[in-house]
């Protein structure tokens, strides 16, 4: 790609992406606009205008996303309770198409040639992005560093940092050992010693929750609104999409909920380790199925329940932008309409308890039907009989065959 005149580098200012910028200008000597963006991963991002301003940069975008990303992908993704293979809620995975989108954006609006990303070639993000890229704009160049070079050790980009003279902070002390990717909805933990599926995590791991054992003796009760699927108050107070979240993981990471610790099969064939936090995501989920439980048609729920899995698979390989998830959103926002009323929870030492759901308008919960008291006649249970019969009849046949 010896064509390259300008790239856009999804840049955050640490070690990786400054070796991958001046990388990019000696490799391929090219004009390089970085991509800075804000997604609630509880970091400062404002630094890295200076350190971009700093190696010569001079179209740098630093982006505050939080509220499009929650409102825009997280919810849509929790109005289909998609999680991966049984218990992954999909923290990193959602967060790569917006990052796709504005790096197209971007590149349309600065007249680059080309998109640059720090991931591996190991592991999944590096589909997420370019699968992303490649949907919004097919003829898009993509360069990845980690498949390029040869600085596939931290001694070599250490090496190469100090070589180029690019700045490097080297508080050992206080860096985490682990692998980290936070946003919004979570905070994911790999490497050290997690690649040891035996090892159990260490207790200063985690950043986002205390552990059950040491969260409050007393439960903590939320009342949340839904309406057309989306969480939009908490305790009568409206709230924003990012202004939920924020909240829900404070709460829930205080009351111990949200750590997983999970071997998951990666797109590109490996498993891989890793823990994860998300405290609100896991409330989310739970108070979301609670409000369908009563306002989705019986065969409508578990419809759903049986394209979720599918659903989550295009999430996590990096299909947010095709046709086929955005047909499946088309169906599952539509389920959504009446998933409108009030889930009351309580949250106490790592478990999040439903005590309560109410729908005003859109409640399919008959009580005079449900009744184990007397129904009058609203429900008559002579009609079982035919029913059973009628169900059981290819059994009866099958009996009679088997039995003679």
């Amino acid at each position: 790609m010896t064509d390259i005149n300008k790239v856009v580098l999804a840049y955050s200012g640490g070690l990786d992406t400054s070796i991958i910028l001046k990388w990019l200008q000696d490799e391929y000597n090219c004009e390089v606009v970085t991509f800075t963006a804000d997604i609630g991963q509880g970091e400062e991002v404002e630094p890295a205008r200076a350190k971009a301003q700093a190696a010569g940069i001079q179209e740098i975008y630093i982006e505050d996303l939080r509220e499009e990303f929650v409102r825009d992908y997280v919810f849509p993704m929790f109005r289909a309770n998609t999680i991966y293979e049984g218990e992954y809620l999909l923290g990193t995975s959602i967060a790569r198409p917006l990052i796709a989108k504005r790096l197209i954006e971007i590149a349309n609006e600065t007249g680059a040639d080309a998109i640059a990303h720090g991931a591996t070639g190991k592991g999944n993000d590096q589909v997420r992005f370019e699968l992303g890229a490649y949907a919004l704009k097919p003829d898009i160049k993509v360069i990845a560093p980690w498949r390029e070079w040869d600085l596939h050790s931290r001694e070599k980009l250490l090496a190469y940092a100090e070589q180029h003279g690019i700045p490097i902070e080297m508080k050992r002390g206080n860096k985490s050992p682990y692998s980290m990717d936070a946003n919004l909805l979570h905070i994911s933990y790999e490497g050290d010693i997690l690649e040891n599926p035996w090892a159990e995590p260490e207790e200063n791991m985690w950043r986002w929750s205390v552990s059950p054992e040491k969260a409050p003796d007393k439960a903590t009760t939320l009342e949340l609104e839904f309406a057309k699927g989306d969480i939009v108050a908490i305790n009568g107070q409206s709230m924003t999409p990012a202004q939920v979240l924020t909240y829900l993981n404070k709460i829930a990471g205080d009351n111990g909920i949200g750590r997983l610790d999970l071997v998951e099969n990666r797109y590109v064939g490996m498993k891989s380790r890793g823990c994860y936090e998300t405290p609100g995501g896991t409330v989310m989920l739970k108070a979301h199925r609670a409000i369908e439980s009563i306002t989705l048609d019986r065969e409508v729920a578990h419809l759903k329940d049986e394209l979720m899995p599918r659903y989550a698979s295009l999430i996590y390989n990096g299909y947010w932008w095709s046709p086929e998830r955005k047909l499946l959103q088309e169906l599952i926002d539509s389920s959504q309409i009446h998933v409108n009323g009030k889930v009351r929870l309580k949250l106490y030492k790592g478990n999040v308890i439903v005590t309560g759901r109410f729908s005003e308008s859109d409640s399919l919960f008959d009580t005079s039907i449900a009744t184990f008291e007397d129904d009058k006649g609203a429900y008559n249970q002579q009609d079982a009989e035919g029913f059973i019969k009628l169900n059981a009849l290819r059994l009866r046949i099958a009996a009679r065959r088997y039995h003679q």
